[in-house]
């Protein structure tokens, strides 16, 4: 266990938000001098820290406390009837774990997805630089897990091992097999990993109920988000 008094934490200035309009936003990173490894981020993570690259952060506002860390509490999640849907519809895809690095393969689908997806994003354009230092970390137990259909890569769910749980850090695929629902196969795929694993956490960053693309995560119950220094489960909001 970590004497976290002992680390030193540093806080951005105020800048627009990425999520709600009319927002600004503020984030603590953890000292990137600091000695992180993945028990520190294991117990980071239980205070609601997620991982950027080689850094460790969370949101840190004055006047918003909209961004509420998420997990899916894996032993007792029943998929719904959309999930089986999507996970029959995807039978033909085969996963293979596989190293956290840069390779063309990976990068040419990443671009893709930017350039399709988030074309008005903090994230565009993409670029081969801003890919490495995103999703890849030298102290970070993590790996990508790749999805492809006869040797075609479709989909990446870049994920980290921590003590308690798998963290789906980013996941990106082919903008154009939109009949796939890709995003929704990687996290359940996720969520099945950590049972395999006997893991009881699948961490999924931020849950955001003002901010349509993030509160889609109230979908994979029981959730258990993180209020008053408590994770505590967040009720089923239905389909």
């Amino acid at each position: 266990m970590t004497d976290l008094s002992t680390l030193r934490f540093f806080r951005t200035p105020a800048h627009a938000c990425s999520y709600l309009e009319d927002r600004q936003a503020s984030t603590l990173f953890v000292d990137p001098q600091a000695t992180l490894s993945p028990a520190l981020y294991s117990e980071l993570s239980l205070l609601g820290f997620r991982r950027s690259g080689d850094y460790l952060y969370r949101p840190h506002c004055e006047e918003c406390s909209a961004c509420i860390p998420a997990r899916v509490r894996v032993a007792d999640f029943r998929p719904r009837r959309r999930h089986r849907r999507i996970r029959k519809l995807n039978k033909d895809l085969v996963v293979n774990r596989e190293p956290a690095r840069f390779t063309r393969e990976l990068y040419s689908l990443y671009a893709d997805y930017i350039n399709q997806r988030h074309g008005d994003g903090d994230m565009y354009p993409p670029s081969e630089e801003q890919f490495t230092n995103f999703l890849t970390c030298e102290w970070a137990d993590t790996h990508f897990y790749c999805f492809r259909e006869n040797g075609k890569l479709r989909a990446v769910a870049v994920t980290d091992q921590l003590e308690d749980g798998l963290s789906a850090v980013y996941t990106f695929f082919d903008p154009r097999q939109h009949d796939r629902s890709l995003g929704v196969l990687a996290l359940l795929w996720q969520i099945e990993q950590c049972q395999r694993l006997s893991l009881p956490y699948l961490y999924l960053g931020y849950w955001i109920n003002q901010c349509q693309k993030m509160s889609y995560k109230n979908q994979y119950q029981p959730l258990e988000i993180l209020r008053s220094g408590a994770w505590k489960d967040l009720p089923d909001q239905g389909e």
